[in-house]
């Protein structure tokens, strides 16, 4: 009888470990409004440097 609520007990406490692991992960995939600022300037960055890469490959080489 001890082996079986051993069983059990390990299979709960697997279960938990699981629904707490799964609750954290939905959690860390809610956007938190506060940090929203810094996706315009991240996009802002990105550009200037595809512009800039942009203009380095087209530029005309000098003899």
């Amino acid at each position: 009888m001890t082996d079986e609520s051993e069983e059990l007990n390990e299979i709960a406490a697997a279960a938990r470990d699981a629904k707490r692991a799964r609750e954290a992960a939905a959690d860390a995939t809610v956007y938190n409004r506060d940090h929203w600022p810094i996706v315009p300037i991240a996009i802002g960055v990105g550009s200037a440097a595809m512009t800039a890469a942009f203009l380095y490959v087209n530029r005309t080489r000098k003899k």
